[in-house]
């Protein structure tokens, strides 16, 4: 009977040496953990950790992976292997469970028929269901459109919108096209609902209800990833994914302006729009905070977080967006300088959550940022841009820049001083 494969200690015991059919079991073993995690979201060096940590514990010691954006490749002494590797979507439940499946590995509760099977099972795991995504979208558009500042009236058109836009999205535009066309259909689709329903009378503020109506598109995993991959010194990896982060905030920007042009068109004139204000009726401290929760939560599910984080994906919004509004309406600091130290707090309370949770810090950091994403000011740039308003876009475009800037920042010192934490307790021991 074929042995099994075990870890190393048990491999040091024994003296027994890998079989080259054995290690080619280890190494696609392996392969196959990067691939589900480059495949839904995961950074790069998450993935190689991975990988190494997997195929190490059971005795391999000349393997080596080089992990890109959309590729991997494997070599050991008489294996090699790579392939493109497309970014399907994003399921961060199956990052969560090849990242337990990996700390299984080492504690030694997996052989390698184990781990096989388990990575089969990963691998065939269903996506949330339609009803719960769809329900996801709504709440997150409404939530986001009372953040900005919408009233209750605001808040229902978005949630209309929301649900819609995802009901299209999931059963036509993920499906039938490309990334770039989807984000574009998705923004004029989100748009013009929008401005349907402002002009049917239901909503009275067109700009809060538009940034929460397309807030289920904005690209969070590439955009916070990309951002821990820089951290992480993955440069090609880092920018090639705020690349793609740019390119649909570009895209949904483009349907949002082609829709303010066709009801231009329409109607003779654009849609004169005011400057965000805050609807008194929403403003306050606890509804504030509370969708802040809700907002947050409900992209949880989008990105397909494990039901039993939801929670704590709100509640690391949450906290960002309450010091943001203390920081805001009781100091002086510069609205740049206050993401920056917003974003700073999230990405610490989403480190300490991974460890409690013991799952991927990126589970809560990319839901825990949405609040503070400069979604306003993308918006702001495009109307003022399609209303040859060039000074005002100018002025909301680079606003919109310093913010991501500051959320880039207060990522990236916060992943230092955490990297430098490891580094002293490795030195203790």
């Amino acid at each position: 009977m074929r042995p099994q494969i075990r870890f190393a200690k048990e491999m040091e015991n024994t003296d027994r040496q890998l079989s080259e059919s054995e290690k080619k079991r280890v190494m696609d073993a392996a392969y196959e953990a990067g691939t589900i995690l480059l495949e839904n979201g995961a950074e790069i060096s998450n993935v190689e950790e991975t990988m190494t940590r997997m195929s190490s514990h059971f005795g391999m010691e000349d393997e080596s992976f080089f992990v890109l954006s959309n590729g991997i490749m494997a070599t050991e002494k008489n294996y090699a292997r790579s392939k493109y590797i497309p970014i399907l979507g994003t399921c961060l439940e199956k990052v969560v469970e090849v990242n337990q499946l990996s700390r299984d590995v080492v504690n030694g509760k997996c052989d390698i028929d184990e781990t096989e099977r388990r990575l089969k099972q990963i691998r065939n795991m269903k996506a949330k269901p339609a009803i719960e995504q769809i329900l996801g979208s709504a709440a997150g558009s409404s939530a986001f459109c009372i953040i900005f500042g919408g009233g209750i009236f605001d808040s229902i058109a978005a949630f209309i919108s929301g649900t819609l836009l995802w009901t299209f999205m999931y059963f036509v535009g993920f499906r039938y096209m490309s990334r770039i066309m989807g984000n574009v259909i998705g923004g004029l689709f989100a748009a013009g609902l929008c401005i349907i329903m402002y002009d049917l009378g239901l909503g009275t503020h067109l700009s809060n209800m538009i940034i929460g109506a397309i807030i289920p598109l904005i690209p969070g995993v590439p955009f916070t990833n990309g951002i821990r991959d820089l951290a992480n010194e993955d440069y090609i990896a880092g920018v090639t994914r705020l690349l793609d982060a740019l390119l649909a905030f570009f895209c949904i920007s483009l349907g949002v302006a082609i829709a303010f042009m066709i009801d231009a068109g329409i109607n003779g004139q654009m849609q004169p729009l005011h400057e965000l204000t805050a609807d008194p009726d929403t403003s306050g401290m606890v509804v504030q905070l509370a969708s802040a929760f809700i907002g947050t939560l409900a992209f949880s599910i989008l990105f397909g977080v494990p039901r039993r984080h939801y929670v704590y994906c709100g509640l690391a919004g949450m906290i960002g967006w309450l010091l943001y509004l203390l920081l805001m309406w009781n100091t002086e600091i510069y609205p740049t300088i206050i993401v920056f130290l917003s974003t700073a707090l999230v990405t610490f309370v989403s480190i300490l959550m991974s460890i409690l949770r013991k799952c991927p810090i990126a589970v809560f950091l990319i839901c825990g940022i949405f609040p503070l994403v400069p979604g306003a000011g993308v918006f702001w740039t495009t109307y003022n841009i399609v209303a040859n308003h060039i000074p005002a876009a100018m002025s909301s475009g680079f606003m919109a820049v310093k913010n991501t800037v500051a959320i880039a920042f207060g990522i990236l010192i916060i992943n230092e001083l955490h990297g430098l934490t490891v580094l002293k307790r490795i030195l203790r021991k």
